[in-house]
């Protein structure tokens, strides 16, 4: 929120600088982004008036005028503007004079050899606006004193400080707020606007307010106000608009701007007129309801809005014509013409705006407050300070004001918390005295406290405290700590001691982290890259979780797998011309059971990219990765992790190939599934003909990492005797998995038998029917002697044994 000075002192009496001010501020927890001194734009610029105004001898644009600033003698001042001519009070700047919206320092010169000794200023050049055609010039001729300064005549002796408040002070989005913030940080007096009462004379009943969602919207006054004249608000009025970011409309919807401002209470004008025209009728039912289904509304930005179930709204006669604290309807805006008005002064519930205003895409400054909450004990004064300013401005007058108020009585808007000293030093810890350190006071406690408006009375044990909150400050303070926390704001941070606790360790991450992180290593050593996509997706057709609430209405649910992601980055980058991508991801997945919403963490990956470094020596041409290859891949991370995991068939998932999928399995477990991508879905989705996914339990993943016996390496010493290999080769039946041969060799050879690794498989001509030819390479190697032959032909013979007993294999070698 954009603060202006000059308005901030008509409300408490401070004497502390722009920069003292900003960084008080921001010590008490409200950063300051920026500090805009405008009393520098215009330093050394005055009022002049124009005595003569002459062509230029040499250039046809230019005029050479002569400009009384007060001084001795006239100035001598080349000006190319257009506008510019005798008797104009203008803005001169003299030389020494830096303007800064130009970077232009002012010196005496000559152009087109005529000295000009100054500078006769446009608006745009003193930063008052974007583009100006011309000089500036005064209207009022009679109050301009020659040569004394332009800034308070064009809002220059001001500076505006660029306020961020926390999510939890909504009392802050107000001058009003910042100035009782000053008030308690400076230990200056507050100075209030007083709002006048409001005398209506009722000429009838052609209002009445039908709140069918009292819950969403607690409490709505509506005051017809009639002979309303439109025009443009006056100068000072304009000027604090602009100055704190507003564009001034007309007089009323200028009036209402700026009670928002002061106040943080939105309100908003209706045309009395155009909204009886809507409602069909004289008589005239003011509603608040939540849209239903096919309605629309044009708001004042010119869209015309399809409203969702959750958009609340303000009707005429039960048609739709504002969205309830976020915009107003076009149809019944003030315009020109307008005569008669209806005030709208409200409290909405902040999930309901909020709920609103995102079902709409849409965030305004009404709606900014409306989500932060609005301090409900302050409806009245702001209603009534508008009803006031109004009829001062715009000569309107009140005729009718209704009512409803489903609001608790006034006690419910404050409540009562116990403050405990002990608990207040035992929190913040010693205070710095300088050559000493020593605790906050009883007395520091109570003129904080009071310092923020809040009622402290002494309870019946010693140094305890009933402190009672303030309405504006309901919402953020609730317990102890919360008032804990504003003594240390107020009495300031850094006051404070910033000696550790004694009783301090180390950091640390956890075992899953550590393992985690082990696990990432070993993806993107074997080559794949890390990638993190949101948790929320687009909504399918067998979508089970749907988020009720969601930021936007296209990514609305929560996923199910993380494979589903993968593929469209893998997609989008082959659109983009990135080529096909080789990647992994680690994020949470969610499901539905019947005890309710389950979640847990995965790990998936795609793979579809060559993994060579160039192809110069297949001309160019891309090579598609092949099944093998894909899980050599996945392999070569389980190598890494020290896991042996077997490969088995597996046509669970209809994405994947049916006959190029297997499912994983750790030690009896299942760790996940491997496969290739159907073809249907890629020709769907336009994908290479290769692309492998894999998705795996990152549960039983860590779980099996974190057993002493996997979690810390152990050394196992190399043979130095050499090794004997023999290779066997058999017919097997189809339907006998490879897995479950290599462990029934393991099996059956022992110590002996150092690593299997399947060379060779063919299936076609000269193999029979059902069967497949297989050929094994087998190491043997004893860690205490050479082998004989004698030794491995004795091993070896039983493992063909095994293998023709169990599986009834027909051996070729």
């Amino acid at each position: 929120m954009r603060i202006s000075l000059n308005w901030l002192r008509e409300l408490v009496d401070f004497t502390m600088t722009p920069e003292e001010l900003a960084h008080t501020l921001t010590m008490a927890g409200f950063e300051v982004e920026d500090i805009e001194d405008r009393r520098t734009w215009a330093d050394g610029v005055v009022v002049g008036k124009v005595l003569s105004c002459q062509p230029h001898p040499n250039a046809d644009k230019l005029r050479v005028c002569e400009v009384d600033i007060g001084a001795a003698a006239p100035l001598n001042i080349v000006c190319g503007a257009a506008n510019v001519r005798a008797s104009l009070y203008v803005p001169v700047a003299t030389p020494g004079t830096y303007l800064p919206n130009i970077d232009l320092k002012i010196r005496p010169t000559k152009l087109r050899g005529v000295r000009s000794e100054g500078m006769i200023c446009s608006l745009f050049e003193l930063g008052l606006a974007k583009e100006s055609s011309g000089i500036h010039s005064f209207d009022d001729e009679d109050n301009l004193e020659l040569g004394s300064d332009v800034r308070p005549l064009l809002g220059l002796d001001d500076a505006i400080l660029d306020i961020t408040a926390t999510a939890n002070r909504a009392d802050a989005l107000s001058m009003v707020g910042i100035a009782r913030e000053v008030a308690a940080l400076a230990g200056a007096t507050l100075k209030l606007p007083e709002a006048q009462e409001v005398s209506i004379a009722a000429k009838g009943t052609g209002l009445m307010l039908k709140i069918e969602e009292p819950q969403a919207c607690p409490a709505y006054i509506g005051t017809v106000i009639e002979q309303v004249k439109i025009g443009p608000s006056p100068e000072w009025l304009q000027r604090r608009l602009q100055l704190s970011g507003v564009r001034p409309i007309n007089n009323v919807v200028d009036i209402t701007n700026y009670i928002l401002l002061e106040w943080g209470q939105p309100l908003h004008a209706f045309d009395r007129d155009r909204l009886q025209v809507v409602a069909g009728k004289n008589s005239l039912t003011i509603g608040v309801r939540f849209a239903q289904q096919g309605e629309s509304l044009k708001t004042l930005d010119g869209q015309t809005r399809t409203l969702q179930s959750q958009t609340l709204l303000i009707t005429a006669n039960d048609k739709p014509v504002a969205l309830a604290g976020v915009m107003g309807g076009e149809e019944t805006e003030v315009h020109e013409g307008t005569q008669n008005i209806l005030l709208e002064a409200a409290i909405f519930d902040m999930m309901a705006i909020r709920r609103s205003g995102r079902s709409q895409g849409l965030r305004t400054e009404a709606s900014a407050r409306y989500e932060r909450g609005v301090n409900q004990a302050e409806l009245e004064i702001a209603c009534r300070r508008a009803i006031g300013m109004i009829a001062e401005l715009a000569g309107g007058v009140p005729v009718v004001r209704e009512i409803a108020d489903a609001r608790p009585n006034q006690s419910a808007w404050t409540r009562s918390i116990e403050l405990r000293l002990e608990r207040v030093n035992q929190i913040l810890g010693p205070i710095d005295l300088g050559e000493d350190v020593g605790e906050l006071q009883a007395q520091d406690i109570e003129r904080i406290l009071t310092a923020l408006g809040c009622q402290v009375t002494p309870a019946a044990a010693e140094k305890v405290w009933t402190v009672t909150v303030p309405p504006y400050r309901y919402r953020d303070l609730e317990r102890e700590i919360d008032l804990i926390e504003e003594i240390a704001r107020l009495y300031g941070y850094d006051n404070f001691c910033d000696d550790l606790p004694a009783e301090t360790e180390a950091g640390y991450i956890s075992v899953d982290q550590q393992l985690t992180r082990k696990l990432r290593e070993a993806l993107r050593a074997a080559g794949l890259t890390e990638l993190v996509h949101y948790s929320v997706v687009k909504p399918e057709a067998d979508t089970k979780i749907i988020i009720r609430n969601p930021m936007f209405s296209e990514y609305s649910a929560l996923r199910k797998d993380l494979i589903s992601g993968l593929i469209d980055a893998f997609q989008y980058n082959l659109e983009q011309r990135n080529g096909p991508l080789n990647g992994f991801e680690i994020g949470r997945i969610f499901w539905q059971e019947e005890d309710g919403l389950m979640e847990a963490d995965s790990v998936a990956g795609i793979i579809g990219g060559d993994p060579t470094l160039g192809k110069w020596t297949r001309s160019g041409r891309e090579e598609p990765m092949s099944w093998y290859e894909a899980k050599g891949v996945l392999d070569n991370v389980f190598q890494r992790l020290g896991l042996k995991v077997e490969y088995q068939p597996d046509r669970r998932d209809e994405r994947l190939h049916p006959g190029r999928t297997a499912s994983l399995w750790l030690q009896g477990d299942r760790l996940g599934t491997f496969g290739q991508l159907h073809p249907q879905l890629r020709k769907e989705r336009d994908l290479p003909d290769a692309v492998y996914v894999f998705d795996l339990d990152l549960d039983v993943l860590l779980d099996y990492l974190d057993r002493d016996e996997n979690f810390i390496p152990t050394f196992h010493p190399y043979s130095s005797f050499p090794a004997s290999d023999r290779d066997i080769a058999f017919f097997a039946p189809s339907q006998v998995y490879v897995a479950e041969i290599e462990r029934e060799m393991t099996k059956v050879a022992g110590d002996l038998l150092e690593s299997v690794e399947l060379f060779d498989e063919y299936k076609g001509e000269n193999v029979p029917p059902g069967q497949r030819s297989l050929a094994f390479r087998l190491i043997y190697r004893a860690s205490d002697r050479t082998l004989t032959d004698e030794d491995v032909e004795s091993v070896h013979g039983k493992v063909r044994e095994a293998l023709r007993d169990k599986f009834n294999v027909t051996l070729r070698s």
